[in-house]
């Protein structure tokens, strides 16, 4: 296990850079973690403000079920919660999450508005879903995105489901890393033409797909 560990903490470095490189994070937030077994490895606190995400594997944290630390340099994120909530509720089917400021996906989190699929590639996630919102760093937001996930919960095991937090960022679990930022790039590049290719006209959702209203927000 050893060596699995030390593996994926050097892809979860990488991936990471990956993110920030492609804009779908920024240096204010985001974390990404993977439930290996018996640990969690996640991301520290600050990784973007202080390290622009040039991190080294040594630097992601790993931790026990209960969140007791057991190696890595630095201090958990305070959206840890919601990383440690999800997989309460969805491990095993879901075995990675990343929380990302997406460039795009934030227009729609500013905007409190949930985000139809208007592209092939990102119907098999429905329409994401704006959660109820609360704090950042509370049990409450963790909840709330458990909660808003749920209705999409057995499409985690073949591969990902997400939700949106008002005015904050994007929630993905997945089946592996590689599927979870996957998913965050197809839903952010979704999100960048429902804002852009209105200059060409009406962009609707695919066909089937009903947008919610939701009532916390009218």
């Amino acid at each position: 296990m050893s060596d699995k560990i030390e593996e994926y903490r050097q892809l979860i470095a990488k991936f990471t850079k990956d993110l920030y490189d492609r804009r779908l994070t920024d240096t204010s937030g985001g974390n990404v973690s993977v439930h290996l077994g018996d640990v969690i490895l996640m991301t520290p606190s600050l990784a973007g403000t202080l390290f622009h995400w040039n991190l080294k594997p040594e630097q992601i944290l790993v931790y026990d079920t209960k969140g007791n630390k057991l190696d890595g340099e630095g201090t958990l994120s305070r959206e840890a919660k919601v990383h440690f909530s999800l997989y309460e509720a969805y491990y095993p089917d879901g075995a990675a999450v990343v929380h990302a400021h997406s460039l795009n996906v934030l227009v729609f989190c500013a905007a409190v508005q949930p985000m139809p699929p208007v592209l092939y590639n990102t119907k098999k996630f429905g329409v994401i879903p704006m959660v109820v919102d609360a704090a950042s760093g509370t049990q409450e937001l963790a909840d709330n995105v458990v909660a808003g996930i749920r209705p999409m919960a057995d499409t985690i095991k073949k591969g990902a489901a997400a939700a949106m937090a008002p005015r904050h960022g994007l929630f993905v679990v997945a089946k592996d890393l590689y599927t979870a930022f996957d998913s965050a790039e197809r839903i952010d590049l979704n999100a960048y033409c429902i804002i852009h290719g209105k200059s060409l006209g009406e962009i609707k959702p695919l066909t089937g797909v009903v947008v919610p209203v939701n009532p916390n927000y009218e």
